[in-house]
């Protein structure tokens, strides 16, 4: 069953929701300036970590991205396509493609605009810097920033049992991790405040260091100065599994409470 349900037409130029089939996830010619995402923020908050594409179809649909894995088990980064796991010890470890995850959103990265960043910004700073650099606060924008960091801290969560408690409670416990002048790469993505719930508004960044072996979810940096590239994103394709539901927008004070506990402490 195939069909295009509209989320909010100043989110993107069309959302094309396709239930989970193997057929659909690959053969299809690279998309310029298109995401695509597996399941719903809103999915992941429930508990739903169940993973439903594997890795090796991921890779087909873009070479940049995050998420999480099978069972929660860790974060996900995918830079220059290779795939990434940032698990609870805050290590990078190669991901197996047969590997499934239960949520995840990835691009072919394309950049259009690039600047270098000469100051020393903390992440506030930096956010602010982005939304003058992107401007239109209804674009999805794929962001990338190759540099030297005083520090980084970072999360990841570990693998969870059944049955699976709900994302609020799992992030309670989350082991910590603090890095310290450091070379890497943080990358993510800016969605609009209408999509929450099907995403996570507003910026969305993990790390990876530049010889790949640690990083996670990023909790707050001090970034020294580095290269910043932006891919403004046209288009947002989303697979939904057969019992996750297309989310309502909800830009409630509760639910904005909620994503930040989750998303930045």
């Amino acid at each position: 069953m195939n069909e295009k349900l509209p989320i909010d037409s100043a989110l993107v130029g069309a959302l094309h929701v396709e239930y989970l089939r193997e057929r659909d996830l690959g053969g299809d010619e690279h998309l310029h300036h298109t995401l695509f995402q597996t399941s719903t923020v809103d999915a992941l908050l429930e508990g739903r970590y169940e993973g439903d594409v594997s890795f090796a179809e991921l890779g087909d649909r873009g070479d940049f991205g995050l998420g999480t894995f099978d069972a929660l088990d860790g974060e996900m980064i995918c830079l220059d396509g290779s795939f990434y796991q940032i698990k609870a010890d805050g290590q990078a470890y190669a991901v197996d493609g047969k590997t499934k995850t239960p949520f995840a959103v990835v691009t072919v990265f394309e950049p259009d605009t690039f600047e270098t960043l000469f100051r020393a910004m903390d992440f506030e700073a930096l956010c602010d810097h982005l939304d003058r650099v992107i401007g239109d606060g209804a674009t999805c924008s794929a962001i990338r920033v190759d540099g030297r960091f005083d520090y980084v801290r970072t999360r990841s969560v570990p693998r969870q049992r059944k049955p699976y408690p709900p994302l609020v409670e799992v992030v309670q416990n989350q082991p910590t991790f603090e890095l310290r002048d450091v070379s890497g790469s943080l990358l993510g993505f800016r969605f609009p405040d209408y999509a929450q719930g099907l995403n996570v508004s507003g910026y969305h960044f993990h790390f990876i260091t530049a010889h790949r072996s640690a990083g996670g979810h990023v909790l707050g940096c001090k970034l020294a100065g580095g290269e910043l590239y932006i891919d403004r994103e046209g288009d947002l394709r989303l697979e939904l599994p057969p019992d996750v539901d297309l989310p309502a927008p909800d830009q409630s004070a509760e639910k904005g409470e909620t994503l930040d506990r989750i998303e930045r402490e």
